[in-house]
């Protein structure tokens, strides 16, 4: 088992629940092939330049240990996800 941050920036156009909906959706994901250690919610910030038109986006971390192929599969859904506007999975150091 290995440990992994993922950073998930959604659209901020979705509201509210749709949001919560979208990110539990992922935190599932996560859950059903490793453990979730922390779930850090940063909230509407501004972007660096515009995405699809959009200069705002929800930001979202989690921090969870799985095995090494599960990251591919995780960075798969994300990309066939509609609302999710960009994502990042790092490997932390031990």
């Amino acid at each position: 088992m290995a440990k992994y941050e993922t950073m998930l920036v959604t659209s901020a156009t979705l509201d509210e629940e749709a949001t919560t909906a979208l990110v539990g959706k992922f935190k599932s994901l996560i859950e059903a092939n490793g453990t979730i250690e922390a779930v850090d919610e940063w909230g509407k910030r501004r972007l660096a330049y515009p995405i699809n038109d959009e200069v705002e986006g929800i930001y979202t971390l989690i921090t969870f240990t799985c095995a090494h192929d599960f990251p591919a599969e995780l960075d798969r859904v994300y990309k066939i996800t509609d609302g999710v506007l960009r994502t990042m999975i790092i490997a932390k150091a031990e």
